[in-house]
C-alpha cells in the first residue's frame, strides 16, 4: 500500500464507480438487477424498462436529481474503457446485453462488508484453517509409513466416535455452531459466484489478444499458430485453468449433483437453518453455477472458433493459388506436347499479370426502356371484406412465453400450463394460449398434451370482458 500504487489505482474501475456522481444510483440498481437475483446478463430493452421504473419512483422524492433517460445512462455506465457494464452482442442475437465487470462486482461486495453484523463466526473459520493445513500436509506427504500412522490416527478416533454412538452418546453440533457454519457456507458460496465474472474476463482477455495478434501479426502461418497454442496450452495448464477444469468436471458429474442436491435439501430443513431465514441463493446454488460455468466455456470457445476461422482462410486462399499455378503448368504442357523445346529453360512463370480491358471489348450502349402508362382514368373500387382486421393483429413474443417456461422449471421438474397461466395471466388472450400450444407441440419430448383431462383457462381480453377456453390440459417437463 504505497503512495504511488494508491495514486495509480484511482483510476482503476473499483474506485472511479465508488466515487461516482451518481454512485447511489449505479451501485443500487446494479445490486438490485444483478446481485441480489444473481443475474449474469440482461438484454438492453429488459435492462432499459428496469432503470426507466427506478429511474421514475427516485424523480418522486429526488426530482431533478436524475435527469437523464435510462438509455442514456446505460450509454454512459457501458462506455470508455473502465466502464462499470460490459455491452456485447450474444450469438446468434441482433439485441445487445449488458453483464457487471468484475471490478464493479468487486466494489458492490466491498460495500456489503461494510455493513454491521450481528454475528461473526470465528470458531469455525479457525477449524476451516486447521483442516487446510491438515488436508495439505496429508495430501503432500511422500512417506508411506508416516502417512499410514496419520491414517491410523484418523481410523482410532473414528472407532472412538462409533464407540461412544453404540453407548447412546449423542455427538453434535449446538444451534450456534450450526448457525455459525451456515453463514460461513453462504459466504463462501457468494464469493465462489463473484468470482466467476473474474475468471471469464481472464479467458474474454485472451481472446481478445489472440484476435488482435491474428489481425497485426506478420509472421508466417505456422510461426503465428504456435505462438497462438502455445499461449492457449499455457493457459490450460495454468493453475487457474486446471481449477476451472476440475470444478466444472465435479459439476457435470451427475452423482455430485445429486449428492450436492441431497445435501443442500438436509441443511435446509435443519431447524437452526429455518431460524437463519436463508434466501434463494444456496437452493439455486446448482442452476447459478452451471450458467455461470457455461459462460465461461462459452467464451473459451470462442477462442478456439477464431483459430478455425484463421485456418479455413489462409488454406482456401492457399489451396486456391496452387490450382491456379497447376492449371497454367498443364496449359503449357500440352501446347508443346508434340514439339518439346531443347533448351532446358524453356519455361518461367511471371510473378504479376496485368489486368488488360480493351475499349473494343466494351459492350454498345443501351438506352434504358421506359414504362409504358396508360392513361386512362384510375377509379377507386369497393373492397369485398373489411380491412379492419389487418389493423388489429398484434404480436405474440414467443421467445418471452418460453423463458416463463424455463424460469418457472427452475424450481419444480414439471408445470401446466394452467398453473403458467395463473402466474402470468394472458394478456394477448387466445393467440398467446395457441403460442403456448405451438412451444409443447415443437418439443414432444418434454411436454406431454393430455387430451383424457380437459381444464380451464380463464383472461380478460383488453375490452374487460371475462374470456373461458376449455382445452386438454399441457404439462410441461425440465429438460
Amino acid at each position: 500500500m504505497e503512495h504511488d500504487y494508491l495514486l495509480k489505482l484511482r483510476q482503476h474501475p473499483t474506485w472511479r464507480l465508488l466515487c461516482a456522481d451518481n454512485s447511489a444510483l449505479i451501485i443500487s440498481f446494479f445490486y438490485r438487477v444483478f446481485i441480489q437475483p444473481n443475474c449474469r446478463s440482461l438484454k438492453q430493452s429488459e435492462l432499459t424498462e428496469k432503470l426507466e421504473d427506478t429511474l421514475f419512483h427516485l424523480r418522486q422524492i429526488h426530482r431533478d436529481k436524475y435527469p437523464k433517460t435510462a438509455k442514456a445512462y446505460l450509454t454512459d455506465w457501458a462506455s470508455g474503457e473502465n466502464a462499470f457494464l460490459r455491452k456485447y452482442y450474444a450469438e446468434n442475437s441482433d439485441e445487445p446485453e449488458f453483464d457487471l465487470t468484475p471490478a464493479s462486482e468487486k466494489s458492490i461486495e466491498w460495500l456489503r462488508s461494510l455493513e454491521q453484523k450481528q454475528f461473526i463466526g470465528t470458531e469455525s473459520r479457525l477449524l476451516t484453517v486447521f483442516e487446510l493445513l491438515a488436508s495439505i500436509l496429508q495430501t503432500t506427504q511422500t512417506d508411506p509409513q508416516q502417512r499410514i500412522a496419520e491414517l491410523e490416527v484418523q481410523k482410532a478416533e473414528i472407532d472412538a466416535e462409533i464407540s461412544r454412538l453404540q453407548q447412546g452418546e449423542v455427538i453434535s453440533y449446538d444451534p450456534r455452531q450450526v448457525k455459525e457454519r451456515f453463514y460461513q457456507l453462504e459466504e463462501t458460496a457468494r464469493s465462489l459466484l463473484m468470482d466467476f465474472r473474474q475468471v471469464e474476463e481472464n479467458f474474454r482477455q485472451l481472446d481478445r489478444s489472440t484476435r488482435e495478434k491474428i489481425a497485426t501479426s506478420n509472421k508466417h502461418k505456422g510461426e503465428l499458430l504456435d505462438d497462438i497454442f502455445g499461449e492457449q496450452d499455457d493457459i490450460g495448464d495454468s493453475d487457474q485453468g486446471k481449477s476451472f477444469q476440475a470444478f466444472w468436471g465435479l459439476l457435470m458429474s451427475p452423482a455430485k449433483q445429486e449428492e450436492f442436491n441431497a445435501l443442500i435439501q438436509k441443511v435446509l430443513a435443519l431447524e437452526e437453518v429455518q431460524s437463519c431465514e436463508p434466501d434463494e441463493l444456496l437452493p439455486k446454488m446448482k442452476y447459478h453455477l452451471l450458467e455461470a460455468g457455461e459462460k465461461v466455456q462459452r467464451t473459451s470457445s470462442s477462442l478456439v472458433e477464431q483459430l478455425r476461422r484463421y485456418l479455413d482462410d489462409q488454406v482456401w486462399l492457399e489451396n486456391k493459388r496452387i490450382m491456379s499455378i497447376i492449371h497454367e503448368i498443364e496449359k503449357s504442357a500440352i501446347a508443346i506436347k508434340q514439339n518439346p523445346p531443347k533448351d532446358k529453360d524453356f519455361t518461367y512463370l511471371d510473378d504479376t499479370k496485368a489486368q488488360i480491358e480493351l475499349a473494343v471489348s466494351r459492350t454498345l450502349f443501351r438506352p434504358p426502356s421506359r414504362p409504358v402508362i396508360a392513361t386512362e382514368k384510375l377509379s377507386s373500387g369497393a373492397a369485398e371484406f373489411s380491412s379492419d382486421l389487418l389493423y388489429t393483429q398484434h404480436y405474440v413474443d414467443t421467445d418471452m412465453l418460453q423463458a416463463r417456461i424455463n424460469k418457472a422449471l427452475q424450481n419444480q421438474r414439471q408445470i401446466t400450463l394452467l398453473e403458467i397461466c395463473e402466474q402470468h395471466p394472458l394478456e394477448k388472450g387466445l393467440s398467446e394460449l395457441i403460442a403456448y400450444m405451438n412451444l409443447a407441440c415443437q418439443d414432444n419430448s418434454h411436454a406431454l398434451i393430455d387430451g383424457e383431462k380437459e381444464v380451464e383457462i380463464t383472461w380478460v381480453s383488453s375490452e374487460g370482458v371475462d374470456k373461458s377456453v376449455t382445452m386438454p390440459s399441457v404439462i410441461f417437463t425440465r429438460h
